[in-house]
């Protein structure tokens, strides 16, 4: 039980320090990609070899 005491502040802690994270990625607008990979790799206008 003694345990306890050592644990549960520290998953906490690092529970608090991963929703810090989290909202700071969210602020900083990291998930913000309008046109997203999964369009641009079905675009044609980026194609390596054009057709003639």
């Amino acid at each position: 039980m003694d345990v306890l005491v050592w644990l549960i502040p520290i998953s906490l802690f690092l529970g608090a320090v991963g929703l810090i994270g989290f909202i700071y990625t969210v602020k900083s607008n990291q998930y913000d990609d309008p046109d997203g990979d999964s369009q641009r790799i079905l675009s044609k206008e980026w194609d390596d070899h054009p057709k003639p």
